[in-house]
C-alpha cells in the first residue's frame, strides 16, 4: 500500500481523536481542584495553541497525500472545507481567544463576545468534516 493512502487513512481519524479530547481537556480541567478561572485559561491557552500546531502539521501532511497522490474528488472537497475551517480558526479566532485570555489573566475586564462560540461551532463542524473524510478514506478498502 502506498504511503499516501495509508496517511489518507491514518491521519484523519488520529486528528478526531486529538480534536475530542481537547474538547474532554477543555471541560474537564475547570473541575479540577484548586483550578481557577484565569490557571484554567492558562491551560487552555498553552494546550489549544499546541493542539492547533500539531493539527497545520497533519494538515500539511495530508494536503500532500490528498493532491499529490490521486484520491477521490469527494474526499478532497471534504478535506478542501477542513482546511478551510482551520484556517479559519488560526488566522481568525485563536489570535482574538488568545487576546481575551492574556486580558482576563492580567485581571482586565473584557466585554462579552460571542468569539467562544463561534470556536465552538467551527469544532463542531471540523469534527463532523473528520468523521467523514475518515469514512471516505477508510471505505475505499472495503470497495
Amino acid at each position: 500500500m502506498k504511503i499516501a493512502a495509508v496517511l489518507q487513512r491514518v491521519l484523519p481519524p488520529v486528528w478526531l481523536g486529538m480534536v475530542l479530547a481537547m474538547a474532554m481537556e477543555a471541560q474537564l480541567k475547570f473541575s479540577a481542584p484548586g483550578v481557577t478561572r484565569e490557571v484554567g485559561l492558562g491551560i487552555g491557552k498553552l494546550v489549544f495553541s499546541a493542539l492547533n500546531r500539531a493539527e497545520c502539521a497533519i494538515a500539511v501532511i495530508l494536503a500532500i497525500a490528498f493532491f499529490a497522490f490521486k484520491a477521490e474528488q469527494t474526499a478532497r472537497i471534504i478535506f478542501g472545507f477542513l482546511l478551510t475551517v482551520l484556517a479559519a480558526q488560526t488566522i481568525w479566532l485563536m489570535p482574538r481567544l488568545i487576546e481575551r485570555i492574556d486580558q482576563i489573566i492580567s485581571g482586565q475586564i473584557v466585554a462579552e463576545s460571542s468569539i467562544h462560540f463561534a470556536y465552538i461551532a467551527l469544532e463542531i463542524g471540523k469534527i463532523i468534516l473528520l468523521l467523514i473524510l475518515s469514512f471516505l478514506a477508510n471505505r475505499r478498502d472495503e470497495q
